[in-house]
C-alpha cells in the first residue's frame, strides 16, 4: 500500500489536514471521524482498504485551519457541506462514505442531501439522525445514554471540566483505545480553541440535524453491542430511514470506538458495502 500522507487541503475560506492513502486511481472511499478524535482514528484500517483511494479529513473545528470562532459554523449542514467540497476539490463525481459517531451524522446528512455525489454509505455508530431523535424522545435507555450531552452543550463548563488535570476526563473518554493514537487526538484536542470548536458540534444542533430524509443509497449500519452511548432501540430503529439496499450489521462485545477496537471486522464491511454498490 502507498504511505499514508497529510496534506493542508484548502476548502473555501478553512484549510483542512487531510489523510490520503491508496492509489490515485483507486476507487475513492471518504472516512469521517466523530467526537473526540482525528483522523487517527482510522489508521488501523488502512492495510484493509489498501485498493481504494482513500481521503480521510481531520474535519471542521478539529483542523486548526478550520477552525471558526461561533456555533452557527458548526451546523451538520455546514459539517456536510465540507464533506461535498472535498469531492469538488478532488474532482471527484462521487465517493462512497464511511462515518464514526458525528462523522455518521454528517454522512447520513451527506447521503440524504447529495444522494448523486455518494455511491454507498457505511455508517458506523450513530444511526441515522432521526432514528437517533426518536429514541431521544421516547426510550428511556437511549435517554440515560444520552445525558452527557446536555452536559456538553452547556457553555464552557464542559471544556473547563474535560481539560481539568491535564485532561484526564477528556482521555477517559476514550476507554481502551490504543494510548497512541489517544495522544495524537489529545495533541490537536488541547490546542487553543479546539475542544470548543469540538464541542460546538453538539451546541449546533438543530433542525438541520433532526430533519433529515430518509437515505436512497446502498447503506450499512454497523453497532455494537457494548456501546455506552446508542442503544439498540435507535439502532434497530435506523432500518425506518433507509429506502435502499440495507444491511444492519451488530459486533458483539464492542464499545462505542469501533473503528479502533475491530479495524479488520468494520473494514471487512466497508469493503463489502462498496463492492455490492458497484455491482
Amino acid at each position: 500500500m502507498e504511505p499514508a500522507v497529510t496534506s493542508a487541503i484548502t476548502l473555501g475560506e478553512h484549510t483542512f489536514d487531510v489523510l490520503t492513502a491508496g492509489p490515485s486511481g483507486g476507487v475513492p472511499v471518504i472516512l469521517l471521524h466523530g467526537f473526540p478524535e482525528t483522523a487517527a482514528c482510522w489508521r488501523p484500517l488502512l492495510p484493509r482498504l489498501a485498493e481504494y483511494r482513500v481521503i480521510a479529513p481531520t474535519q471542521r473545528g478539529y483542523s486548526p485551519g478550520a477552525r471558526p470562532v461561533g456555533v452557527e459554523h458548526y451546523t451538520v449542514d455546514r459539517l456536510g457541506s465540507d464533506v461535498v467540497a472535498l469531492l469538488d476539490h478532488f474532482d471527484l463525481p462521487s465517493a462512497h462514505l464511511v462515518g464514526h459517531d458525528w462523522g455518521a451524522a454528517v454522512a447520513w446528512w451527506t447521503a440524504a442531501n447529495h444522494a448523486d455525489r455518494v455511491g454507498s454509505l457505511t455508517a458506523v455508530s450513530v444511526p441515522h439522525s432521526s432514528a437517533f431523535s426518536w429514541a431521544l424522545r421516547e426510550d428511556a435507555d437511549q435517554q440515560a445514554r444520552s445525558r452527557y450531552i446536555s452536559i456538553f452543550r452547556h457553555g464552557d463548563s464542559a471544556e473547563r471540566a474535560l481539560l481539568a488535570d491535564d485532561g484526564e476526563r477528556l482521555r477517559a473518554i476514550y476507554g481502551d483505545v490504543d494510548p497512541a493514537l489517544v495522544d495524537e487526538h489529545m495533541r490537536v484536542l488541547t490546542e487553543p480553541g479546539a475542544l470548543t470548536a469540538a464541542l460546538s458540534w453538539y451546541r449546533a444542533m438543530g433542525r438541520e440535524f433532526t430533519d433529515v430524509p430518509p437515505v436512497r443509497v446502498p447503506t450499512t449500519f454497523v453497532w455494537s453491542t457494548a456501546d455506552d452511548a446508542i442503544g439498540r432501540a435507535a439502532a434497530e430503529k435506523c432500518a425506518e430511514f433507509v429506502t435502499g439496499p440495507y444491511r444492519f450489521v451488530e459486533l458483539d462485545g464492542v464499545s462505542h470506538w469501533v473503528p479502533e477496537e475491530a479495524p479488520d471486522a468494520l473494514a471487512d464491511e466497508i469493503v463489502a458495502r462498496v463492492e455490492g454498490a458497484r455491482v
